[in-house]
């Protein structure tokens, strides 16, 4: 399989490790609110990369962590007047509903942030000692990127331009260079004795800022440390493959680059580098920031998990995907066609026709096609087409196929979405819809036009469609 790497700029094979997992780690969620449908694209496109991988017989240990201390959760929880390791537990398992919810089920181990405070802590000593970062007093501890000359090898960006970032970035005055972002954070007020102090080993400030007391003094993990914390406490300084959004590549994973190789030494910290374009709304970046955002939930009110998938996919990862309501209705019209050829499929089957109409040498084809677009970069819309197009191949030979092949092209429809995370339910005929079908059709035999264009109406007009074909009369829901 071969994964455009956003390092090299260029597409590169992913190779299957021997006698180990592939190690994957994916940015989560800063937990402050609700995920939404692009928080969806980025998490779907990496389950169902996983997905694909194990279809294979892939071993794969996806790993992704929950940003769960913040300035942004920090903010958050002072507007709602909130402790703010509570609120952002409540939003962690709100975001577990949400993913379960849109079939994201792949992740093999989430690492919120808070559990990993030794490993932080570590991490950001070790580049103390080995001269990367310094202490601003009162302030933090920050990573001096000057002290990294590959900084922005990821990005393209050089350390001049750090700070011209399109994420957040850490402010300070007396930092050495503009671009230099923070590894631990102190607090902004004195510790006092008498704030409360849980046995996890932190304590909430009056002004509700969550703090540490560790080797580094009181304070909290700055936002980029976490991840690679994190990551070296699961594979080690190095690993396969890094996933993300595409605004997190700079200076998120930048960031993470310098931390890393400057700690451990070793290059390159992660062989491959994914990311996935912005789902935007009429143009522009749909975030919580700018207040244009669809929650996942809301999303879900209208629309079944499926029908998301199915929008997601039908674009390259690396693609913008630009969401309007035109673009959820034609999606919504595709994913009725394949429901509506796996019904026709399951109509013929009970035909038990013994005909046959070459249908292994088309799913063979099929078959090639679809692993062809999914090995080149993922190219799931390629992947859909290529199922479509054996559906308009097979469309006029339907009425002829065989019970086996009927069965066997439905199995394998259903089989292949399936390792998308796609699955499309067929739905059953109501008996009140086949009466009226079975009296239309007597109408007709007795040559009772009138009444028979009735009750075709009557059919409509309860959301069901006819067709007549050469097994009888085929009918299913619009």
């Amino acid at each position: 399989m071969k994964i455009y790497n956003t390092l090299s700029g260029q597409k590169e094979e992913l190779k299957k490790p021997e006698g180990r997992p592939l190690n994957m780690f994916v940015c989560g969620p800063t937990v402050y609110d609700y995920s939404h449908i692009g928080h969806a694209r980025t998490y779907i496109v990496f389950d169902t990369l996983v997905r694909y991988l194990r279809s294979k017989k892939w071993d794969v240990f996806y790993l992704q962590n929950i940003t769960n201390v913040d300035d942004k959760i920090i903010a958050r929880a002072r507007e709602e007047k909130k402790d703010p390791l509570k609120l952002s537990a409540f939003l962690t398992k709100e975001y577990f509903i949400d993913m379960k919810s849109i079939g994201v089920n792949s992740i093999t181990k989430y690492a919120p942030a808070t559990e990993f405070i030794p490993q932080i802590v570590k991490q950001v000593n070790t580049l103390k000692e080995k001269g990367f970062a310094y202490e601003i007093k009162g302030d933090g501890i920050y990573f001096d990127i000057l002290k990294f000359p590959d900084y922005g090898k990821l990005s393209g960006r050089t350390a001049a331009q750090a700070e011209d970032s399109v994420t957040r970035i850490d402010e300070s005055v007396n930092k050495k260079n503009k671009g230099d972002f923070a590894l631990w954070k102190f607090p902004k007020n004195p510790v006092k004795p008498s704030f409360f102090q849980n046995i996890k080993g932190f304590l909430i400030t009056a002004d509700g800022e969550p703090l540490w007391k560790t080797s580094l003094g009181w304070g909290r993990p700055g936002w980029h440390i976490e991840d690679t914390a994190i990551s070296e406490k699961f594979f080690g300084p190095q690993y396969d493959l890094h996933g993300g959004a595409l605004d997190l590549k700079f200076p998120h994973h930048e960031a993470e680059i310098a931390q890393q190789e400057s700690a451990s030494g070793k290059k390159p910290f992660v062989r491959i580098w994914m990311h996935t374009g912005f789902l935007t709304t009429r143009g522009e970046k749909m975030s919580k920031s700018l207040g244009n955002f669809i929650t996942i939930r809301d999303f879900l009110k209208e629309n079944s998990p499926e029908i998301l998938r199915w929008l997601l996919l039908s674009y390259h990862y690396r693609t913008p995907v630009d969401y309007t309501p035109e673009l959820l209705n034609q999606t919504k019209v595709v994913f009725s066609r394949v429901r509506i050829f796996l019904e026709k499929l399951v109509f013929v089957a009970a035909k038990k026709n013994k005909k046959t109409a070459g249908i292994q040498k088309e799913i063979q084809k099929n078959k090639e096609e679809f692993e062809a677009a999914m090995e080149d970069d993922f190219n799931t819309p390629l992947a859909l087409a290529a199922l479509l197009g054996l559906m308009n191949r097979t469309q006029d030979k339907i009425w002829g196929v065989s019970e086996n092949e009927a069965v066997l092209l439905g199995n394998y429809i259903k089989g292949t979405l399936g390792t998308l995370g796609i699955s499309v339910k067929t739905e059953k005929v109501p008996a009140k819809i086949s009466e009226f079908a079975a009296e239309r059709e007597l109408c007709r035999a007795n040559q009772q036009f009138v009444k028979s264009d009735a009750l075709r109406e009557k059919i409509r007009v309860l959301g069901y469609s006819m067709e007549d074909t050469p097994m009888g009369v085929f009918i299913h829901k619009d």
